[in-house]
């Protein structure tokens, strides 16, 4: 009798929520949307391996911007380049906010870079990006960290002398020593166990996360305390990759000379020094920590994922990989290291890495947005605190801005006369004030590490071109394709 009163009392107030959801002044003039059932909202009616897919479809009855309840989370879902920029752009304070991610919070606590709000985001994100800079974020000296680290890379796909090998971690290492060198001031040998360790433990996290149960842990916190498992696993991992960044920020402390900062690691720790006296400073160890794990993670994983697929993709059309690399040998040749001032003599090369990144579309659903303060949006009211999804794939993909969005086609980016053209719904990176602060260093290491590779080899598969599948694994977060090998064929 216990048991069916307490599932009465679950019944009853999940009929109330329902029944009074559309009665409220604070939320009663929100976007429209579908009905939402009694304690699960819309879940029933969004796939949990592709919902950006389920967003586009429902928008076909309720338009670009509508409202879906995920569980008991009321999400506003943008849909579509106009809306999107609209938001984040023309609204850019608005919509600048970040959701509270329970499983993260959990596991990192409300520190860091990414999911930071409010003053902590503004100061943190305006000292990093000044940080970058100045260790020459766009500039040349990032340039010459990356050239160096081609060598390393194109040695170690030599090393297998053309034979089948799995190139996620050759790709991950390379990228991962680039921010390595940023943050941590050292790269790591491919073969150091350590750093081996630390890419496996990460890109582990970043498919838990991007898992449909991590997703009912965000829409349903009460099952982190009720099914720890998945958890757990989590944060031992993420527990590991802290403990190594907390050693090596105590190194840097021991060596630190204020005048003289040699990376970003540095930098924050002459401003914890400038800041101590300040009880209210969000210069602090755990920031720092939590940070670095972000710089780390973001520096890795998205571009290594992005040249991973890059490869499958020109391995399927090989007519693509061959006009690239014949644009660099009439620019580059092959004596010396691509250079950025050679991509705008390639606007072949350009397009071709532009439309990777728009196909492959790494997070279809972007970070998280949420209002920082009531507003009116194309006549819908949506009150501060609203979680706010801009899904990028509904930009990368938009019939309207694209001539051919599902088919990889390098002519979105050419015009008439083969020259390279701009278009604005490009927005892998996102946009608007919480646009990803490493675009610039994406962008550089994608052009030289594509343009190094391709210069040296290349890529073919046993498999024929034409049966190569381009889908993705199937994830709520990040995408990336399918396990493969490759052959790397010296030219």
């Amino acid at each position: 009798m216990e048991l069916v009163g307490a599932l009465l009392c679950v019944l009853v107030a999940g009929l109330l929520f329902f029944f009074l959801r559309g009665d409220s002044d604070r939320y009663g003039k929100m976007p429209p949307g579908p009905t939402p059932l009694p304690l699960i909202g819309n879940l029933l009616q969004v796939n949990s391996k592709t919902p950006h897919d389920s967003f586009l479809k429902m928008s076909e009855k309720y338009g670009p911007v509508m409202t879906v309840y995920l569980g008991r989370q009321r999400a506003v879902v943008l849909l579509g380049f106009d809306a999107v920029q609209e938001a984040l752009v023309q609204q850019a304070d608005v919509f600048a906010g970040r959701p509270v991610i329970p499983l993260i919070e959990k596991i990192t606590g409300p520190y860091g870079l990414i999911l930071s709000n409010g003053e902590r985001c503004k100061q943190l994100r305006h000292f990093t990006v000044s940080a970058l800079r100045n260790f020459g974020m766009g500039k040349r000296s990032i340039e010459e960290w990356i050239q160096e680290e081609i060598k390393y890379l194109l040695e170690e796909f030599r090393k297998n002398k053309g034979s089948l090998c799995d190139p996620t971690m050759i790709l991950g290492h390379a990228v991962s020593n680039v921010i390595c060198s940023i943050v941590f001031g050292q790269r790591f040998d491919y073969e150091d166990k350590l750093f081996v360790r630390l890419i496996s433990l990460l890109i582990k996290n970043v498919q838990l996360a991007s898992t449909p149960f991590a997703q009912l842990y965000a829409m349903f916190p009460a099952l982190i305390d009720l099914m720890p498992g998945f958890y757990n696993q989590m944060r031992e991992n993420e527990k590991e990759t802290r403990e190594f960044i907390t050693k090596i920020i105590a190194n840097h402390n021991e060596t630190l000379i204020s005048d003289s900062p040699r990376d970003y690691i540095d930098c924050f720790l002459i401003k914890m020094k400038q800041e101590c006296g300040n009880p209210a400073t969000e210069f602090h160890l755990e920031n720092l920590i939590s940070t670095v794990s972000n710089l780390f993670t973001a520096g890795t994983e998205s571009t290594g994922t992005t040249l991973r697929y890059g490869l499958l993709i020109l391995m399927k059309y090989r007519n693509i990989q061959e006009k690239v690399q014949k644009e660099i040998d009439t620019v580059i040749g092959q004596d010396r290291l691509p250079t950025m001032d050679d991509r705008r003599k390639m606007p072949y090369t350009d397009a071709v890495l532009h439309e990777i990144q728009r196909f492959v579309d790494i997070v279809p659903l972007n970070v998280g947005h949420e209002t920082t303060k009531d507003t009116i949006f194309r006549g819908y009211t949506i009150p501060a605190g609203t979680m706010v999804m801009p899904v990028l794939h509904s930009v990368l993909y938009d019939k309207t801005k694209w001539e051919t969005p599902d088919s990889f086609n390098p002519g979105h980016f050419l015009d008439e006369n083969g020259c390279f053209k701009v278009n604005p719904a490009f927005m892998p990176f996102s946009t608007g004030k919480r646009i990803c602060l490493g675009e610039g260093l994406a962008k550089m290491e994608l052009f030289l590490f594509f343009c190094s590779l391709l210069q040296n080899f290349s890529f073919c598969t046993k498999e024929d071109p034409a049966d190569i599948s381009l889908l993705p694994v199937s994830s709520t977060f990040i995408k990336s394709p399918h396990p493969y090998k490759l052959m790397a064929i010296p030219r």
